[in-house]
This record gives structure tokens, C-alpha cells and sequence, in this order.
């Protein structure tokens, strides 16, 4: 198990939902992951489930209606127990069948959706919980090992141009149009994906966190296969 204590490590790991969200972020860790290997057919899920638009929130009675396999059952039974937890620890989680989603096409050069490396920001104390259960699956970068994009000289001068106001209203700007969120990674840059069947809590941007939020990023989903996840 990792050690919450090491300086140079982001992620740890706990065994159980209790020491996900009763574990502190501390230092430079900022991704906590309840590590499982999960029994069951979540493919047999996905493929039953009725991709109706490029995100579709699969509801209880939904997921209960499926005629599934004895494997395909004890997935389902996983999944509805982590919605539950989630539920009795004050979170509002939900499941969704992913195709894909949708692409800024309106900055090319510096695109804001969720492939690009961001954060979470919130206004109160909050942590972003996810776990993938079939597909591709989110990774994630040490803080030490991004910068935000409009600190570098190119990408800031760039977005200066797009402005005609001052100095003061440009940081409003960028602010109110979530530039400030986003990140790229360094060269040789450590990146974590997040796997299948773990469980994640995410450190979130909000005025009484001890540590830096999370940088994440969505992954490029795969041609034909839809992405079964929970997210908070």
C-alpha cells in the first residue's frame, strides 16, 4: 500500500469506502483509490444498455430491467451497492453510458472540454468521485509535473489578443471562461491511468482544501465501445 506520507507520491491507496472518504488529503497526495478487483460482466451491462445520446444517465430501474447473466447480475449488484454508498455519504453520484464528449470546437487552440487536462473547482468543500467500469478510463498527472496554460508565455500573450479590456477584467476573463482550469503536461511527464473497477476520490479546487487539486483528463474513448462509469 502506498504511503500517504511520501513527498513524491500522488495517489494513495486504501482497502476499503470507509478510508476513501475519511482518509486526508495531505502533501502532494491528491488522488486517493479504493483498489478492487471486481467480479462480474460490466461489458454485458454496456452493451445492453440503449445508447440513446452521446452521454445517457442510466437510472435504478433502468439497470434493474436488464435480463442479464449470473456474471452480469453480480456487476450489476457492485454498481448499485456503489451508488448506494456514495448515496449514504452525502454524494450524488450517477452512472453513465458514455460515447463520448462533447468537443470545444470553438477555441482550437486552447480547447476547454474535459480531454484536455483540467481541474474541479468548487465554491464548498468537495471531493470528485469516479470509478470505470467497462472502457477506457481517465488519467491523471502530478501537479509538479503540469503548468497551467495561462501562465506560459505563448498560450497567456494568445489569449491577451482575443481581449480588448484591462489587466484586472482579463483575469475575470479567463476565470469566467474556465481558461484558468486547464493544464498541459511537461515532457516525460508521469501520467497515472486510473484502470477499471477503482474507485477514485479526486482533490477539487475549493477555499479550504490543504492540497493542489487533481489534474485529469478524459480519455479517447474507442471506436464502437461505450464507457460504463459513476461519477460525483
Amino acid at each position: 500500500m502506498m504511503s500517504i506520507n511520501s513527498d513524491n507520491k500522488q495517489t494513495h491507496t486504501v482497502s476499503s469506502f470507509l478510508e476513501l472518504v475519511n482518509t486526508p488529503f495531505q502533501g502532494s497526495v491528491n488522488a486517493m483509490c479504493w483498489s478492487r478487483v471486481l467480479d462480474g460482466d460490466f461489458a454485458e451491462i454496456a452493451n445492453k444498455l440503449k445508447q440513446r445520446d452521446d452521454i445517457a444517465v442510466i437510472d435504478e430501474e433502468e439497470l434493474l430491467s436488464l435480463s442479464l447473466s449470473e456474471k452480469g447480475i453480480v456487476a450489476r449488484d457492485i454498481v448499485l451497492n456503489d451508488l448506494q454508498l456514495l448515496r449514504d455519504y452525502g454524494a450524488a453520484p450517477t452512472l453513465n453510458l458514455l460515447k463520448c464528449y462533447e468537443r470545444d470546437v470553438e477555441n482550437p487552440g486552447f480547447p476547454t472540454d474535459v480531454y484536455s487536462w483540467h481541474v474541479d473547482r468548487s465554491p464548498i468543500p468537495t471531493s470528485t468521485f469516479l470509478c470505470t467500469y467497462y472502457g477506457a478510463s481517465s488519467d491523471i498527472v502530478p501537479n509538479s509535473q503540469a503548468e497551467k496554460k495561462i501562465l506560459v508565455p505563448e498560450i497567456r500573450r494568445e489569449l491577451r489578443n482575443l481581449f480588448s479590456g484591462n489587466d484586472d477584467e482579463f483575469d475575470v476573463f479567463l476565470t469566467e471562461n474556465f481558461y484558468d482550469l486547464h493544464y498541459q503536461a511537461k515532457a516525460n511527464a508521469n501520467i497515472v491511468n486510473l484502470g477499471i473497477g477503482h474507485l477514485w476520490r479526486l482533490a477539487v479546487d475549493h477555499p479550504e482544501s490543504k492540497v493542489p487539486p487533481c489534474i485529469h483528463r478524459a480519455p479517447k474513448e474507442k471506436v464502437g465501445e461505450s464507457r460504463l462509469m459513476l461519477i460525483c
